[in-house]
């Protein structure tokens, strides 16, 4: 049975703390009292998987971690102590060792008055040598937007092993803020009505999503690797400052970031790593970067490098060849680079079948087609045809239409796909952040055009959050998909217009990608509607149609 997130619900779960919510049909949580968000679990190794709850009391509490091979928990293989404390809004989280490779667990937390949390699952990473594994890639999910089906579609799926969250899994924005009141589903209501800025704030979104119960759903079910992007702090968020935060109304940006880090590891099943690595036995390694504010240079804005310009062609030149190639601009810092480009030769040394990268951003080159001129209507304001004219305009000057993705810092780019090559890896990568889904083989062009293949791209269109068919609704999506794949050769495959995610089946021979498009996110239905496969063969480094 499922509930709808109901603004009377969030008021009754309030009364123990902030962000101290409900799960709605639960009569101890509805007091704002027990277990009131479910479990979770995170991070998992060969040999150990950190899982979390939250228990609201008065008073700190000890809980019991209970781990066992069968779902009735007849025989307790593992588990211990942990505190659930006010001061981290209730949460508890444990890493438990010393379990099996390979193996599926469940666990549970039991309070010291007998209560219990409800059951989750997860799974421990294989060991040796690995015939399959399979994951879920998510991104992007704005709760006011719809419901999230993708979730739901993949908690009831059996040939998962783990989920990547690949960011945005909240946003920070008002009540009538992307989406618009006009927009918003009835019923998918946030807390609080104002954007988040403050621990309060932070705690009370989460808690506000966490509700969901498709959500609750997939973090019962599998582990998850998870990683930030930019709006579980603030809109095209870098190290020092954000698109979205005015310093003069809403404080010091170093203050509101580490507080929005201390709420996501709160909430979410997260250690305090901001970049890892995981081994899959023999058959990968996947690399968790972090791309969006450990060492990220400013975002480059191109209204900025013509404003005043009289000579557009003279200044996009000058652009381009400046700021926009300069090779110090980087999106992880030096430090993690190395860590990066160490971690790929380590695992091809190793003889490990793949390397795979699940980070924010989508890392494809992508230029804005010529046929866009045409997409924008006479009625629409001068600025929108201005813009879009400009990004023609760039396109044709080789410059890309989102610098906040990899394209925007493209000597960063290099730099991965020579250290990519020189590893002689298969290199993997999956990405977020776009809301629309894209299949690109990756790799430089030298001077005759030919590209030099460094790997390929599974990029996750978003569960909710709207992508290209809200900006040019008068424009068929075929059309608009087919004029990206012809200005961009590498662009293998493209959807701009459906909600959904990802699941891949890796084996030693190959890597399959498949982008689930769901039927609809606007009333309460988990249906797929289609989906579209593509695969990489080991040593290929290119995306080819199953």
């Amino acid at each position: 049975m499922t509930f709808p997130i109901d603004r009377r619900l969030l008021i009754k779960g309030s009364i123990f703390g902030l962000g101290a919510l409900a799960i709605p049909g639960a009569a101890a949580a509805l007091a704002g009292k027990g277990f009131t968000h479910g479990v979770a679990s995170g991070e998992p190794s060969a040999g150990s998987v950190l899982l979390w709850t939250r228990f609201v009391a008065a008073n700190d509490t000890t809980l019991r971690c209970e781990v066992a091979a069968d779902s009735r928990f007849a025989n307790v293989a593992g588990g211990g102590e942990v505190t659930a404390r006010g001061e981290a809004d209730h949460t508890a989280k444990i890493t438990v060792a010393g379990l099996k490779p390979g193996t599926v667990y469940y666990y549970r937390f039991v309070a010291p008055d007998g209560s219990m949390s409800p059951v989750g699952r997860t799974k421990t990473l294989p060991q040796g040598d690995v015939a399959r594994f399979g994951i879920a890639l998510f991104s992007c999910s704005n709760l006011p937007f719809g419901w999230f089906t993708a979730y739901g579609h993949a908690a009831q799926r059996q040939d998962i092993d783990l989920v990547v969250h690949c960011g945005d899994y909240l946003y920070e924005y008002p009540v009538g803020t992307y989406p618009s009141a006009k927009e918003a589903l009835p019923g998918r209501l946030i807390q609080p009505t104002n954007e988040m800025v403050t621990l309060a704030d932070y705690r009370l979104r989460h808690a506000c999503y966490r509700l969901d119960p498709d959500l609750q759903a997939l973090h019962a079910m599998f582990p998850m690797i998870a990683q930030w992007d930019d709006h579980e702090l603030a809109n095209d968020a870098w190290t020092d400052g954000a698109e979205n935060h005015q310093p003069e109304t809403e404080g010091d940006w170093a203050t509101r970031k580490a507080v929005a880090e201390r709420v996501y590891r709160e909430w979410m099943p997260v250690s305090e790593a901001p970049y890892s690595a995981y081994e899959i036995g023999s058959l990968a390694t996947l690399f968790r970067p972090e791309t969006r504010i450990t060492g990220r240079s400013k975002q480059l804005e191109l209204a900025e490098a013509l404003a005043g310009r009289g000579d557009l062609g003279k200044a996009l030149m000058e652009f381009r060849d400046g700021p926009w190639s300069a090779k110090d601009r980087s999106l992880m810092g030096e430090r993690q680079e190395k860590w990066l480009y160490d971690g790929l030769a380590a695992s091809t040394r190793k003889g490990t079948a793949w390397q795979i990268v699940a980070q924010q951003l989508v890392m494809g080159n992508g230029r804005f087609p010529s046929q866009a001129a045409d997409w924008v209507p006479a009625s629409a304001p001068d600025y929108i045809r201005q813009r879009t004219m400009a990004g023609v305009a760039a396109s044709k000057a080789g410059l890309p239409f989102n610098l906040d993705a990899w394209d925007g810092y493209p000597a960063a780019r290099t730099r991965l796909y020579e250290a990519a090559l020189t590893a002689d890896a298969n290199m993997v990568v999956l990405s977020g952040d776009s809301h629309n889904a894209w299949g690109y083989d990756l790799g430089d062009r030298g001077s005759n055009g030919k590209r030099v293949a460094a790997g390929v791209e599974f990029a996750g269109h978003s569960v909710t959050s709207p992508g290209f068919e809200s900006y040019v609704p008068q424009v068929a999506p075929a059309d608009v998909a087919a004029a990206l794949r012809q200005t961009n050769p590498d662009l293998i495959f493209s959807d701009t217009s459906r909600r959904g995610y990802v699941s891949l089946d890796i084996t030693p021979q190959q890597v399959s990608g498949a982008w689930h498009f769901m039927r609809d996110i606007r009333s309460r239905t988990n249906e797929v509607a289609e989906t579209k496969t593509m695969r990489v063969r080991k040593g290929m480094r290119t995306l080819e149609s199953v």
